[in-house]
């Protein structure tokens, strides 16, 4: 009976734990908007949920502890970005481990680089109209999951009380 009443609390909790992980990867992008070579990064918020709620998505894939990043190298020929997974190079490195993916499940969502709408002459992918705008609707909506959570947390002390 209280796993009924606690579920939408878990699912908020979920896209919360998302959208603060979302944040900091934008902000990331918004603080490297000067950085020559440096490729904005983002995260499929719907495929990051998904993998969260333990569906299957079509894009979204379980990568347990390891976080896979395309390198910004390109392609000569179409100027695409080139996948490949990060490893040490030396016995002595610290292992690479993921922030993201602390759901509960180690599914962890896998951070894509952004299409630049615009190029630019040092390889910087940083569209800062588009990262703010991201950081804003971002920030309104984790916002609205803190309130919703408030307002569930409520009715159900309420209902505990009696009131």
């Amino acid at each position: 009976m209280f796993a009924n009443l606690t579920n939408a609390l878990d699912f908020q909790g979920k896209a919360l734990t998302i959208r603060a992980d979302r944040q900091r990867v934008l902000a990331s992008n918004i603080a490297n908007a000067d950085t020559p070579g440096y490729a904005s990064r983002d995260i499929n918020f719907k495929d990051a949920m998904a993998s969260a709620l333990g569906s299957n998505s079509s894009t979204g894939s379980s990568l347990g502890n390891k976080l896979t990043l395309a390198q910004p190298q390109t392609d000569n020929v179409s100027g695409s970005f080139v996948s490949t997974a990060l490893a040490a190079t030396h016995p002595n490195h610290i292992p690479l481990q993921s922030t993201l993916g602390t759901l509960g499940n180690n599914n962890a969502e896998e951070l894509q680089y952004t299409t630049p709408s615009q190029p630019a002459m040092d390889n910087n992918t940083v569209d800062m109209d588009q990262e703010r705008a991201n950081f804003v609707d971002n920030s309104v909506r984790y916002e609205a999951a803190l309130t919703f959570i408030n307002g569930s947390s409520k009715t159900i002390l309420s209902a505990i009380q009696g009131q």
